[in-house]
């Protein structure tokens, strides 16, 4: 399977999954951990990827996504945003209904 593959695998399996440096409980950028700190507090589960473990998909993710940082917030198989989204829609209360709405959608399927 080449490498674009296996992100599309990760995306379209995972209802709710962050592209990250590091893990939410040992993140490796202020970014990242900023990201995943929002993403934890919605309560619900999430997937990650340590794109510092996967220097492939670290080289192909951004041009698969069109977007060229990270992290990278994938919801319900679409690109939501980086951290500065992530983290405005936390602060207004949309994240977590996002969030749950794709883990219930992805529960009955």
């Amino acid at each position: 399977m080449d490498i674009i593959e296996t992100i599309k695998e990760q995306i379209s399996s995972n209802p709710v999954i962050i592209y990250m440096k590091g893990s939410p409980s040992a993140p490796q950028c202020g970014f990242s951990m900023r990201a995943s700190q929002a993403l934890m507090a919605c309560g619900e589960k999430f997937a990650y990827v340590d794109i510092l473990q996967n220097p492939d998909i670290r080289a192909n993710l951004p041009a698969y996504a069109n977007w060229p940082t990270f992290p990278q917030l994938w919801v319900g198989g679409e690109l939501v945003g980086g951290c500065d989204i992530i983290t405005e829609m936390h602060e207004a209360g949309e994240l977590a209904p996002v969030v749950k709405a794709a883990n219930e959608k992805a529960a009955e399927a």
